[in-house]
């Protein structure tokens, strides 16, 4: 009779054992990336009555209906989303802090305004030696600080575009993996225990690309995932068993942009995203810092033209170069600045070009268009780290959203452990009771 002691008491003790195999599982894989917890889904056996007895009801225990993974969609979609906006200001900040630190750190501003200072002392006594020489010093010093804060740049600028390039990679690595997943999950038999682990590899990848750049993913029929990139719209990174591949493509500015599978495209997010927006500002830094070298080129090699050096020869150029990266003193010798007005003799005392110098000076005004490019920057930074206090909580609410369902929770597993082990102990005590029956009847004469 399939409605015996035995065949129910033996379906229990074999789902309770796989109950607890799936409890060890969840509990061995506590700590394991990627990894969603499972659950079991227990069905009652149980089937109409044999000949002559149609209308009882046999009853035969139970079975395991299948193994759950515990992910929701929509909970790991909003995850890679806002990590993926994580990602792309957690870049953006970092770069922009890098670029802040190239500029403030090699002192130019302070540097503009020692030089400054130096052509103010000279006017007092514009015949002092120890003056000259103090005001070539200082143009030494501002021009170094020029070059070193353009170097500064382009480490910084060389940094984002390794970093850039790394990511890349990363992508079209975890792009062709995904796509093998893809086909294994194809040849996958359903709810079987390779399907299930795959499935959590799927998710992980998709989860690491989300780092990179933002994904939109399409989960097909038999598991398969279609993933594509800059918005709804996008052009497809992986769909089934292919990846195309992402590729960079730098700017004379240094400024990037990306394509796939050779045809352009605009990412909306990601880590891609943020150092982008990193190098854009660098760009525009370095077009400021360039703005001001030439603005001082010209100016002072202009003064210099309209008045007379110390030995009442024509002014000669103070300054070379083209921008911050090149721009060096002409010349070394303190009695080459121009003070004196055009048609002055030697030794002149009359500081008439040099007052005109500092004017033209203070009318393209390097040390306030300094100060400002620096401003520029810093609050730039300011601005970016607060969206990202702001965009981390809520990748941070998304994430515990998906934990508190995908995630192993040691207490409850614990729970679960005993409640399972119970189950079995008890399966095992309904067969020894049949036994003890089977037993009873058969020494009944």
């Amino acid at each position: 009779m399939a409605s015996d002691l035995l065949s129910i008491a033996r379906s229990g003790a074999q789902t309770a054992r796989l109950a607890l195999d799936v409890t060890a599982q969840n509990i061995a894989n506590a700590s394991s990336e990627g990894y969603v917890r499972r659950s079991v889904r227990l069905e009652e056996v149980s089937s109409s009555g044999g000949i002559g007895r149609i209308g009882d009801v046999s009853l035969s225990g139970v079975r395991l209906d299948k193994v759950v993974r515990n992910a929701d969609l929509f909970r790991q979609a909003e995850v890679r989303r806002t990590g993926a906006d994580l990602a792309r200001a957690d870049t953006e900040v970092a770069g922009l802090q890098n670029i802040e630190s190239a500029i403030e750190q090699t002192g130019v501003f302070p540097a503009i305004v020692n030089f400054e200072a130096t052509l103010q002392q000279l006017a007092s006594d514009p015949v002092d030696p120890s003056l000259r020489a103090a005001a070539i010093e200082g143009t030494r010093t501002m021009t170094r600080t020029f070059n070193i804060a353009s170097s500064s740049l382009d480490a910084v600028r060389d940094g984002l575009h390794f970093e850039t390039a790394d990511d890349v990679a990363q992508v079209n690595l975890l792009a062709g993996e995904l796509g093998r997943v893809n086909l294994r999950l194809a040849r996958a038999a359903d709810a079987s225990s390779d399907q299930t682990s795959l499935l959590d590899q799927r998710d992980n990848l998709l989860q690491q690309l989300s780092e990179h750049v933002d994904v939109l993913a399409n989960i097909n029929a038999d598991h398969t995932v279609e993933v594509r990139i800059g918005g709804t719209g996008g052009p497809q990174l992986v769909s089934g068993g292919d990846a195309f591949a992402l590729a960079m493509q730098t700017a004379g500015d240094g400024t990037i942009s990306f394509t796939l599978d050779g045809n352009p495209v605009t990412l909306l997010s990601g880590s891609l995203v943020g150092r982008g927006q990193a190098l854009d500002k660098l760009a525009d830094i370095r077009t400021g810092l360039d703005t001001i070298a030439t603005d001082l080129i010209a100016t002072l090699n202009a003064a210099q033209a309209s008045g007379v050096a110390l030995d009442g020869t024509a002014g000669q150029p103070l300054l070379s170069g083209t921008g911050a990266a090149d721009i060096a003193l002409a010349f070394e010798d303190g009695a080459g600045i121009a003070t004196a007005p055009a048609g002055a003799g030697a030794n002149s005392r009359d500081p008439a070009n040099l007052v005109a110098l500092r004017s033209a000076l203070t009318g393209v005004d390097p040390s306030g268009d300094m100060d400002a490019l620096l401003f520029d920057i810093s609050s730039a930074v300011q601005g970016r780290s607060v969206t990202r206090e702001a965009v981390a909580t809520i990748a941070s609410t998304a994430r515990i959203a998906l934990q508190a369902q995908a995630g192993v929770d040691l207490d409850m597993e614990a729970v679960n452990l005993v409640r399972f082990q119970q189950a079995f102990q008890a399966s095992g005590r309904v067969m020894q009771v049949a036994s003890d029956l089977f037993d009873t009847l058969l020494g009944i004469r």
